[in-house]
């Protein structure tokens, strides 16, 4: 899968297969097992994949995050080292086509036991324009009879770049995270049969949570005056389809990308027609941009972020930061 036009330099794994990479992963192969303190190691490709490992691995897992906070997991570049690394882990959880450097690395490293998050769940085409259409709120209750099939007829017409696999920011859907949870823990109880028991009772446990912070979004954005928010990275597109809101980003998939004269004399007049007063950025990019355009417009901006990363995991987690994003919407919207 590819996520769209993100700049060739950025994702070329260089050194990590390298002679010394690829003699690492095939020495590695061979070895694959337990850690030595008799846990799970589990090799996860950025943070929220990660976060599905650990909590539903709790004390039998040690997870390692191929992508360290605060870094831009797009981006990511593989050391001989990490590759090597790879190649020992007894679970490999990631999601295809996000990490160019990731997906070669794991079709190299021999792992047994693999968990590819786009596997779990339907992906979809979303760009610089999605627009929540009737019905797409109750999508939590009618499961994914149309957010398959139908889905994928209504977004036919929106092609940025990616290719037919589609968007791959599933886990701002907690509906759809839900299902990658459930894959997940599938995974883990073939990786390590003898607490089977222990993760299925924590992949249910995670589930559960999920499906609270799915009406904690129904409820919370039930009363929004408009549905319409500029961000200036196309990142929401599920979110934004789960609850009957219409993204309009600045630039598409991509964060990085500059968006063309064109396009921000677009957004001014979507701002206007669909009275938006917040342009979002998020926080581990630069707010140039959103500050430009809502210096023209006379509008605030505010942080949504997409969760790729999270810069300080012990103060915040995948739930709270979800939590702080339905805030930022709850006010943008007027959905007091």
């Amino acid at each position: 899968m590819n996520i769209g036009p993100r700049p060739r330099r950025l994702i070329r794994t260089g050194a990590a297969l390298s002679a010394l990479g690829l003699a690492s992963l095939s020495l590695a192969a061979c070895g694959s097992g337990s850690g030595d303190n008799g846990k799970v190691k589990v090799a996860a490709s950025f943070y929220p994949m990660a976060y599905l490992a650990q909590q539903i691995g709790g004390d039998h897992v040690e997870v390692q995050n191929l992508t360290k906070p605060g870094t831009e997991p797009h981006d990511l570049e593989l050391s001989p080292k990490q590759t090597g690394e790879l190649s020992e882990a007894d679970l490999i959880v990631y999601l295809k086509g996000l990490q160019p450097a990731v997906d070669e690395a794991v079709d190299q490293s021999g792992v047994k036991n693999i968990a590819d998050a786009t596997s779990f769940t339907t992906l979809e085409k979303h760009g610089t324009d999605v627009h929540g259409e009737e019905g797409h709120d109750e999508h939590g209750e009618k499961g994914h009879e149309e957010h398959g099939e139908k889905g994928h007829e209504e977004h036919e017409g929106h092609d940025h770049g990616e290719d037919a696999a589609g968007d791959p920011h599933v886990w701002l859907d907690p509906v759809r995270y839900s299902e990658v949870a459930e894959g997940v823990g599938k995974k883990l109880q073939k990786a390590d049969p003898d607490h089977k028991d222990e993760y299925k009772k924590n992949t249910e446990k995670l589930v559960s949570r999920l499906k609270d912070l799915d009406k904690d979004f129904k409820d919370g954005l039930k009363k929004k005056k408009t549905d319409t928010f500029i961000t200036t990275h196309a990142a929401f597109g599920y979110l934004a389809e789960r609850y009957g809101l219409h993204e309009e980003a600045v630039s598409g998939i991509d964060p990085e990308s500059e968006p063309s004269a064109a396009r921000m004399k677009e957004l001014h007049k979507v701002a206007k027609k669909d009275d938006v007063d917040t342009v979002f950025f998020e926080n581990t990019a630069s707010d140039k941009t959103a500050k430009t355009l809502a210096g023209d417009l006379r509008l605030k901006t505010s942080v949504l972020s997409p969760i790729e990363t999270i810069k300080d995991p012990k103060k915040d987690d995948y739930f709270s930061v979800m939590h702080q994003n339905l805030t930022a919407l709850k006010t943008a919207l007027d959905a007091q």
